[in-house]
């Protein structure tokens, strides 16, 4: 699929569903709010809607929509930012009659009909910036926000090595419709004394060897700092400037039902592939960028081990 073949599908439709994956980042939301607000800008005759179950803490976002069954059902949806169809964040996406692809994960897993994969691209809302770009439509500053901040924050402030020409093309576009990029800045990155606290805990705990760090927070440290689920993996960047870190890890445990302690990581590195070590612990991601869980504590130990290995491999 190319830009013509998804501003015609888009076009076409009476009904829009767009949907994003679980525990969505700044690019997942941003990418489905923009292209929202695109198409309410350019078809304000279409209905669209924006779904999702979770909520991105990072940026400010607008809240979902709500649809019903029979909404969808009569809709295209796009799924966006979405490698593989167990981690979209409504799996009612599956009734639509028509689903899109929109994404720059590696392709690896096919689910939906017609596809717009960039896997050179650093984020989801840069390739939405281009397909933008490309149109003559209308783009306002709140979208032309929207998508900064997935560009932004996918690429660690334009630090990632999917960084290319290309990507600061985006955002010189983006940043041409009038956006504040200072207050951009600190409403993604400046932190509350609660997060500094904790991100000095996490230093503290922290195991460092063979080019390695990582950090293990116990369901007692969550309860204890007032974390939820998932609140840990917000702070992985804490080790991300260390010259002699080539690979950092942030684990969190969580009590099932049953009682059983498993974890879930954040994985991150600065040359080194591990995604294809993540998809082994049900898992994946991006080339330096990715996450697993639901892993048994031998399992985890078992992943810090080969992350260690290909850590040393990378540095040698």
């Amino acid at each position: 699929m190319d830009y013509v073949q998804l501003y015609h599908e888009i076009n076409r439709a009476d009904v829009i569903t767009l949907f994003r994956h679980q525990r969505p980042d700044c690019d997942a939301v941003g990418s489905q709010f923009a292209l929202k607000k695109w198409i309410r800008d350019n078809f304000p005759q279409k209905k669209v809607y924006a779904l999702g179950y979770e909520y991105c803490k990072q940026g400010k976002f607008p809240h979902s929509d709500t649809a019903d069954a029979e909404t969808i059902k009569n809709s295209i949806a796009i799924v966006l930012d979405t490698a593989n169809s167990e981690r979209v964040d409504d799996e009612r996406f599956q009734l639509a009659k028509r689903i899109i692809r929109v994404d720059h994960h590696p392709f690896m897993h096919k689910f939906g009909d017609e596809f717009f994969i960039n896997d050179k691209a650093a984020a989801t809302c840069e390739i939405l910036a281009d397909f933008f770009r490309h149109t003559i439509s209308i783009v306002s500053l709140e979208t032309a926000e929207y998508l900064y901040m997935g560009l932004l924050t996918d690429t660690l402030c334009f630090k990632t090595s999917n960084t290319t020409a290309e990507t600061l093309k985006a955002a010189a576009y983006l940043a041409g419709f009038s956006v504040d990029i200072p207050v951009v800045n600190q409403i993604l990155f400046d932190k509350t004394e609660k997060e500094f606290l904790i991100e000095g805990h996490l230093h503290d705990i922290a195991v460092i060897g063979d080019h390695t760090a990582y950090a293990i927070v116990s369901v007692e440290e969550q309860k204890a700092w007032g974390l939820e689920i998932g609140d840990v993996r917000d702070h992985i960047d804490v080790f991300s400037q260390v010259e002699d870190f080539e690979v950092w890890a942030l684990f969190n445990g969580k009590e099932t039902e049953d009682g059983q302690i498993l974890y879930d990581g954040s994985l991150r590195s600065k040359r080194t592939t591990i995604n294809e070590i993540a998809s082994d612990y049900c898992g994946g991601g991006h080339k330096n960028a990715s996450g697993v869980k639901n892993m048994t504590e031998d399992q985890m130990y078992e992943l810090i081990g080969r992350l260690k290995a290909a850590a040393r491999r990378t540095r040698s």
